[in-house]
């Protein structure tokens, strides 16, 4: 959409040009019903960065998990309280920016045997429909792109709750989790293990901590 700037320090990004009218793939309702206290968090919305977290876990050894995030991503999102399908959500993420505390793993994750970014330098997703399936629970598909690939995903989201902080910003919780086949993207590096297995886990849990922030109307 084209909607994304480049500023990587500021706190809340600008609002989606597309605005809350933009023609977007409705999904069929659940048919349950809305708390009518959701209307009121119908409209633009942005990731705060430095109080979210856009992350992944992957079995190492088949025997722990090692844990990493995304720092540098830009995001819009518009949500519809009334009319869940009406939501829609769109994230870009600079993979260089990964971090799993260890600097010889992020170099390596960034290099040709994983993502590759000198040639593919951003991941994304981008929302295609959205279903309320009870309570503060929503489902929520789109299209993930890595290493210019693009298959369909689905996102578990679970809304938290909304509040006014100190500093006059309304914010809003959401947790996201889904699990890929990380092959499916073209990440097909591995190594076997003497005893049988993989090094590392082709399944990979993607997980969003969001914490959003109202965008004011222009």
């Amino acid at each position: 959409m084209g909607i994304f700037s480049r500023r990587q320090s500021a706190t809340v990004e600008p609002p989606s040009a597309a605005g809350p009218h933009t023609p977007f793939p409705a999904a069929d309702a659940a048919g349950v019903a809305l708390d009518p206290a959701l209307g009121a968090l119908t409209g633009q919305w942005t990731i705060d960065r430095p109080h979210s977290r856009i992350g992944f876990s992957v079995r190492h050894a088949m025997v722990t998990t090692v844990r990493g995030a995304f720092a540098d991503y830009d995001s819009a999102l518009y949500f519809d309280g009334a009319q869940p399908s009406k939501s829609r959500a769109e994230l870009v993420i600079r993979v260089a920016s990964v971090d799993t505390g260890v600097e010889q793993r992020d170099a390596h994750l960034i290099g040709t045997d994983f993502f590759d970014a000198d040639r593919y330098p951003e991941m994304a997703f981008r929302s295609t429909s959205t279903v309320h399936e009870g309570a503060e629970s929503f489902r929520m598909a789109g299209d993930l792109t890595i290493r210019g690939v693009t298959r369909p995903v689905e996102l578990q989201l679970d809304y938290l709750g909304s509040v006014l902080d100190p500093f006059g910003y309304e914010r809003a919780g959401f947790d996201g989790t889904t699990t890929i086949d990380r092959t499916e993207w073209g990440l097909v590096y591995n190594q076997r293990l003497e005893a049988g297995g993989a090094m590392v886990s082709e399944k990979v849990r993607l997980q969003f901590d969001i914490s959003a922030i109202r965008m004011p109307l222009s």
